[in-house]
């Protein structure tokens, strides 16, 4: 789970649509584990009074509870010549339009007061970068998908024709 593998451009020879030019898991970030881990030491606080050993218990079974659930709950971005997949959402490749990458002050914005309501987003608070993909698809109302992602250049290249 470490972030530096995160996004892996794939180096496929085949030509087929099923080839993965572009895949990233978006893993939470070392401190919301910390988080994981201090929200499940409330289990010894709140336990105690009974037993020591029902405190610490709990403490882990909370953590493993947290962790299963954090795990679960991580989206991943697929890029392959026929379609893009962010988190549980799919579309034909021939329906993204412009692809932007934002960093920092951008990215906030984006995220807030430049946001549209109808737009599709696949946000995690502990990714700052994020990727605005407009879609072109005239039968869909959604004008653009908002995705985090860790290597958001990389994931902008990787959908440009």
């Amino acid at each position: 789970m470490s972030e530096s593998s995160a996004a892996v451009p794939a180096h496929n020879s085949s030509p087929s649509d099923a080839a993965v030019l572009y895949h990233e898991k978006l893993w939470p970030n070392v401190w919301i584990w910390l988080v994981a881990a201090g929200l499940s030491g409330a289990g010894i606080l709140v336990f105690a009074p009974i037993s020591i050993g029902a405190g610490f218990t709990a403490a882990i079974v909370l953590f493993l509870i947290i962790s299963v659930l954090l795990v679960l709950s991580t989206p991943s971005i697929t890029v392959t010549a026929s379609t893009l997949s962010v988190g549980r959402a799919t579309i034909d490749r021939r329906f993204v339009g412009t692809v932007t990458a934002f960093r920092r002050k951008e990215a906030t914005a984006e995220r807030g007061t430049r946001l549209n309501g109808l737009a599709f987003m696949c946000i995690r608070g502990w990714i700052d970068p994020v990727v605005r993909i407009e879609i072109t698809d005239p039968s869909d109302r959604t004008p653009y998908w908002l995705s985090s992602s860790r290597h958001p250049d990389q994931l902008a290249a990787a959908l440009r024709p």
